[in-house]
């Protein structure tokens, strides 16, 4: 599995904001992010798509633009990312726990 770069942009109990790297042969297997308690969304924006594979899928996104701009429930539904193919992945991350 190629590495993931995960920076950090700001941290917190509420809020989370990262800048996320996925490199060539990375794929995300299918699965829900649990949470203690509350609801959690996230917002993903992909700043750069790779040229093959990288697909997100969700069971069920609350938005969805142009496959570039996803908001959804990461706790309740299940998603995942296909194996990159050739080139990198790069999101900007949001993540909201209320």
């Amino acid at each position: 599995m190629a590495n993931v770069i995960n920076k950090a942009i700001l941290s917190s109990r509420v809020l989370s904001i990262n800048w996320v790297t996925y490199h060539t042969h990375h794929q995300v297997m299918t699965h829900t992010d649990p949470v203690q308690q509350g609801r959690y969304y996230k917002l993903n924006l992909v700043i750069v798509q790779p040229k093959v594979g990288g697909v997100f899928s969700c069971a069920k996104c609350i938005v969805n633009l142009w496959g570039r701009v996803y908001l959804f429930r990461p706790d309740k539904y299940e998603h995942n990312v296909t194996k990159i193919e050739s080139g990198k992945r790069v999101l900007l991350s949001f993540a909201l726990n209320i």
